[in-house]
């Protein structure tokens, strides 16, 4: 057992879901904007780019809902964890909280390349 202060990890846990919450908003809304391309003529590598970038944001949309289960569902160990054993948690919550936090970083990084690639297109489009 480690005693860590969890609220700084409770804390970190917060952000980053909220930071998906974020992220799950803009792209709805970029969805939508790209449904309303749809509406111009466009060319056959338009619409293959079209689907491409709406099979992008469905796939990152289950990937942000799956990511803040796991870290809804770390915190609320890592509170267990605290209550039952004195404010200490178990070494493999903090081996867990480091593996979120690099999933976190690396679908931020898939996030914000999908977010550069989709400007790009609309530029293209407009």
């Amino acid at each position: 057992m480690v005693q860590v202060d969890i609220s700084q990890l409770t804390l970190e846990c917060n952000a980053w879901r909220e930071k998906l919450r974020q992220y799950k908003e803009e792209f709805a809304r970029d969805e939508t904007k790209l449904q309303e391309t749809v509406r111009q003529a466009l060319s056959k590598d338009q619409l293959q780019e079209v689907e491409h970038l709406h099979n992008q944001f469905h796939i990152q949309l289950i990937n942000i809902h799956d990511l803040k289960q796991s870290i809804k569902t770390h915190d609320r160990k890592m509170q267990f964890e605290k209550v039952a054993f004195n404010g200490f948690v178990n070494e493999d919550r903090l081996a867990r909280h480091e593996e979120l936090l690099g999933e976190y970083q690396q679908l931020e990084q898939t996030l914000l390349e999908l977010r550069d690639e989709f400007n790009q297109y609309l530029k293209r489009t407009q």
